[in-house]
């Protein structure tokens, strides 16, 4: 393939988090640095730095403030899965490590894709499409307030949630989302509930579909989120981008992995204008961790993602061309009939990835 140079070398944070994170970190790295350097890009610095499990050994806290500040003087980071349930207390208490950096680095679009491998394990084959959701507000607890928490009991017998939703938060995520489906196939289909909840989510549609009109080209059209469940398990092969609000965003993503073969299959990338982080949708599956059984696609295609957000961002087409190898590594060894357990296949998290470097190599 024709390379070209790269116009920055970059600094990565590398966080394995919990549970299989030390596994599938890894092997994304791995995947990377073939990546690169098969496009032609100067080697990555990546700096290693502890939160979970690993931080509350060394540290006492399960996201330090040093982590946070060394991931500030970094381009972006991978963040491996957390197990913030299991953690003793205080730690299980707090806000959890990705909920903490998030929150820190104000992380607001949360990019999710669910693409379908041909013959596998699709429930709807030719499944290929992204949720955009708002990373910000929504009746989620740690990001309904910016100090304090917005659930709490008044009297043991009553529990109170707060659900946010402002303008500002609703427009940029949709910039976001139709900027987005400008580079696809130019369709948005905004997800709500505002026949029940008219004022949030009513707020929510009535002003992305205000964003709309700066885009006349793409295509727009609305569903309740109960209905759209239904439409996705049917005919999710007709959707492109999908704009929600947080916890909306969260089931369906979890709903379109599982759609497209696995929930091993689905990345996330969470962005501001300035940093990303990449982490894949799925938990830390403590029931599996080092055992080599994990599917580490989801966190490999997350890489690919923020390499492919390095790129835009800095003009730079080595990432963006590392971030096409891996895509295509992953799909032309999946392809081939190399993949994991929960695929059909029989390797494991390891030798699936070396199977991915070797196919980048090739090429």
């Amino acid at each position: 393939m024709t390379t070209t140079t790269a116009t920055k070398q970059y600094t990565l944070g590398v966080l394995h988090g919990d549970g299989i994170g030390p596994e599938i970190v890894p092997a994304s790295v791995l995947i990377a640095d073939a990546a690169i350097a098969a496009a032609g890009g100067s080697p990555v610095d990546w700096v290693r730095l502890p939160v979970g499990f690993e931080a509350i050994a060394e540290l006492g806290e399960a996201t330090p403030t040093s982590t946070l500040a060394a991931l500030a003087d970094t381009d972006g980071w991978l963040l491996g899965p957390h197990d913030s349930a299991a953690y003793p207390e205080p730690f299980r208490s707090e806000l959890n490590p990705s909920g903490t950096i998030r929150k820190h680095f104000d992380l607001y679009a949360n990019i999710r894709p669910a693409k379908a491998y041909e013959g596998r394990n699709a429930v709807v084959p030719g499944t290929d499409l992204v949720i955009m959701r708002e990373n910000t507000e929504g009746f989620y607890a740690d990001r309904s307030t910016y100090r304090g928490t917005g659930e709490f009991m008044p009297t043991p017998d009553i529990a109170i949630a707060m659900g946010i939703i402002t303008r500002q938060a609703c427009e940029r995520i949709a910039r976001e989302a139709f900027e987005l489906a400008g580079r696809r196939r130019r369709k948005v289909t905004i997800v709500h509930k505002a026949n029940v909840l008219k004022m949030t989510t009513g707020l929510f549609r009535d002003v992305c579909r205000e964003v709309a009109t700066d885009y006349p080209d793409i295509q727009v059209d609305d569903f309740h989120i109960d209905a759209i469940t239904v439409h996705l398990v049917r005919r999710a092969h007709e959707f492109d981008v999908l704009v929600t609000e947080n916890m909306f965003g969260d089931i369906l993503s979890d709903l379109a992995g599982e759609l497209a073969g696995s929930l091993g299959l689905a990345p996330s990338l969470n962005t501001s204008q300035e940093r990303a982080m990449a982490q894949a949708a799925h938990g830390s599956a403590p029931d599996i961790a080092g055992q080599d059984r994990a599917n580490p696609i989801a966190m490999i295609l997350s890489t690919a993602m923020l390499l492919d957000w390095l790129g835009g961002r800095h003009e730079d087409p080595t990432m963006n061309a590392a971030a096409r190898l891996i895509e295509q590594g992953v799909t032309a060894t999946v392809t081939a009939g190399t993949c994991t357990t929960d695929m059909g296949g029989t390797v494991g998290c390891r030798e699936f990835a070396e199977a991915v470097t070797s196919t980048i190599t090739q090429r």
